[in-house]
């Protein structure tokens, strides 16, 4: 049997550009603001659980190399990973 999730309302104030642009995605997709809006999220989460994948990822091969040369690599990239560029 399927579940069937329930939905919650939401509030939330856009800056004038970005719901200037849900708006004109949904016009092009043919759908409602709102349906623009959640896909929009669950990319961003997907993305942000992605991100966070990698960083232990990358941790956990920190963790186990006995190479120098990798291990300042690796060392590298979770900082740009944490603090950016």
């Amino acid at each position: 049997m399927a579940t069937i999730e329930k939905a919650v309302r939401q509030s939330v104030t856009l800056p004038a550009p970005i719901a200037k642009r849900v708006k004109a995605l949904a016009k092009s997709r043919k759908v409602s603001s709102n349906r623009v809006l959640v896909d929009l999220v669950e990319t961003g989460l997907r993305s942000k659980d992605e991100e966070k994948r990698r960083f232990f990822e990358l941790a956990e091969r920190l963790s186990s190399s006995t190479d120098a040369k990798e291990q300042q690599e690796l060392k590298e990239q979770l900082a740009r990973m944490t603090f950016g560029d």
